[in-house]
């Protein structure tokens, strides 16, 4: 049984060779540390091992500074790369939107709630419309216009704010806008966006219209971090859902939007709990 007590996070990968596991779990025993959840994958076709743990220091003593002096020693042998994560530790994420807000809503209930163990510092949008929503909040809302001719000095805006809020996440909650090369260099890993996932693909206005007049019979979302390949990147959460010919166009708008924010929750949720795991263009998702 869990433990209601929120636990220390630790995540870990490195080469795959003998003994990645036992090196972990020994020393966890070894510091008094009870395991309270354990994930663990090896892939085969990158040779890299991935390790997620949830544990209760069971020693009144326990630091991470002592933890972190003892392990590194161990970690230098297998060239793991690891990070621990204290409890309750709340991400600064700052959200980006256009017009839309129903992925914008969701996150922020579920943050006021405490559904999301996050801190939304900031809201950006190239649009004035959802600076109300923001104020109800008591979130700091900045407009930044965009146009092909200032995109580059908006971006310097963007990325201004992002330090000034010590920003951990961006979260793009349907924010409208193709992100720089540059931009997207600069927010490697620590970037989610969230799409439409329809098959066949719709590119364009009015992707639902074009579903609908195609008669498509599954609607769907992708939520990935960002990279230079736009809508392509490293996948961390899908959702679909199964609609048929009773459906019109603003059923499957309705539909689609319910699973973009879902899906988009789902990502955010499994990257603040350090779940999810880079591997080249694929990610490794531990699940909860």
């Amino acid at each position: 049984m869990k433990s209601k007590t929120a636990p220390w996070i630790f995540t870990a990968s490195c080469p795959s060779i003998i003994g990645t596991v036992d090196v972990v779990t020994r020393y966890m025993a070894q510091a008094g540390n009870y395991i309270d959840e354990i994930h663990s994958f090896d892939d085969r076709e990158s040779g890299r091992f991935f390790i997620r743990i949830e544990f209760l220091p069971q020693n009144a003593n326990f630091s991470e500074e002592a933890f972190n002096a003892e392990f590194t020693e161990r970690a230098a042998e297998f060239s793991m790369d690891w990070s621990l994560t204290a409890p309750n530790h709340k991400q600064k994420v700052a959200i980006m939107v256009s017009k839309y807000d129903h992925c914008l809503n969701d996150l922020l209930y579920r943050f006021r709630t405490g559904q999301l163990n996050i801190d939304v510092t900031v809201i950006i949008s190239n649009h004035p419309d959802l600076e109300d929503l923001a104020k109800w909040h008591g979130i700091p809302y900045y407009h930044l216009p965009i146009t092909a001719e200032t995109k580059l000095e908006q971006e310097a805006q963007v990325r201004a704010l992002i330090e000034q809020y010590d920003t951990e996440l961006v979260v793009l909650a349907r924010y409208m806008q193709v992100l720089s090369p540059s931009m997207c260099e600069y927010l490697d890993g620590r970037a989610i966006n969230i799409h439409h996932s329809l098959l066949p693909g719709f590119k364009g206005a009015r992707p639902y219209h074009q579903a609908w007049e195609k008669g498509v019979k599954m609607v769907g979302a992708t939520a990935h971090y960002v990279n230079n390949d736009l809508d392509e990147g490293p996948i961390i959460s899908q959702g679909i859902q199964v609609v048929n010919h009773a459906h019109y166009p603003e059923d499957l708008v309705a539909k689609g939007q319910d699973i973009e924010r879902v899906t988009l929750f789902n990502a955010v949720k499994c990257h603040v709990e350090k779940r999810v795991f880079l591997n080249g263009k694929r990610t490794v998702v531990f699940g909860g």
